[in-house]
């Protein structure tokens, strides 16, 4: 796997971002059926004031966000609660999935709030950035079912909690 990683926020270099990110990619990624090593991924480990930047820039939201995804291609399903196409490699052989940008401030004040590690608060946001790059989303009720159930299976088989079940402590 192919995971370019900008950190920006000197703040991240408290965590082993690299290694946390590898493992929620490639667990993400054969839970799904695609071959990691065949993937291209850049990560973004920003702060803040580059995120707000970044949402007011494509999203028309210049706040901060904890995660923003940027598909290398359009996979959606048309159907609500319909699952994505799957990436095909390009003439290279390998599958471009696009980039994500992470915001420490805001994912470490969640993580607060939540009672979660920042570690497993991270790897959640990780696993749902590649999920948008997979054409998976939440504005739909049904999209949002199927998305956060895979998100759930995914983060059970790292052996972290359901991050959407309040009565799962850290």
């Amino acid at each position: 796997m192919t995971l370019e990683l900008d950190i920006e926020d000197p703040a991240w270099e408290a965590l082993d971002l690299a290694a946390l990110a590898q493992r929620a990619v490639a667990a993400t990624l054969v839970h799904l059926g695609l071959d990691p090593e065949l993937c291209e991924i850049a990560l973004l480990a920003c702060d803040d004031t580059r995120i707000a930047a970044l949402n007011a820039d494509f999203r028309d939201k210049p706040t901060a966000t904890n995660v923003l995804s940027w598909p290398a291609e359009e996979l959606a399903a048309e159907a609500p609660g319909g699952i994505p196409d799957l990436p095909e490699p390009d003439f290279t052989g390998e599958i471009p999935l696009g980039d994500i940008a992470i915001a420490y401030g805001t994912c470490a004040r969640e993580a607060t709030e939540q009672g979660k590690s920042l570690a497993d608060h991270c790897t959640h946001l990780i696993i749902h950035g590649l999920l948008h790059l997979l054409g998976y989303d939440h504005i739909r009720d049904p999209d949002a079912t199927l998305m956060e159930g895979l998100e759930i299976e995914i983060l059970g088989s790292l052996g972290l909690n359901d991050p959407y079940n309040a009565s799962d402590g850290p």
